[in-house]
């Protein structure tokens, strides 16, 4: 099963405040015990909403938002990318996790929608196209 993990915005991480040296050193030891298990497939910190924008879709017209956005709460900071036997096992590692933040924070588990997912609406020259999109993802 794969799950994005993500580690939601604070004041502080929209701030720009960087983490002390000593959580540096801590989410790098957690991420490799990840790596060493052949959970994490990848993972990075975002920029602060300000360096980001937004696209607003409503029909063929595209309108640009430049950050920062509102309501910290809702924004991302960071993610991982793990593959996980199933949901438990995904709040069992995350429960394990340094506090990403220096002060209060959530992490959130989201599984992808796997292929299987969609067998009732795909058709099978709509799977080809996903299959070869895939295919062509893995040898980059």
């Amino acid at each position: 099963m794969r799950v994005m993990v993500f580690v939601k915005a604070t004041k502080d991480s929209e701030a720009g405040l960087m983490p002390e040296p000593g959580m540096f050193e801590a989410m790098g030891k957690y991420n490799q015990e990840l790596i060493d298990a052949g959970i994490m497939q990848m993972g990075d910190g975002l920029k602060p909403s300000s360096a980001g924008k937004r696209i607003a879709f409503d029909g063929a017209k595209r309108d640009v938002i430049d950050g920062p956005f509102a309501e910290t709460k809702e924004l991302v900071a960071g993610f991982w990318l793990w593959n996980v036997k199933d949901m438990d096992e995904a709040v069992a590692w995350v429960k394990r996790c340094p506090n990403p933040m220096p002060g209060p924070s959530e992490i959130e588990i989201r599984p992808f929608y796997e292929m299987e997912d969609f067998a009732e609406v795909l058709t099978p020259k709509v799977t080809e196209i996903f299959d070869k999109n895939r295919t062509t993802l893995a040898k980059k």
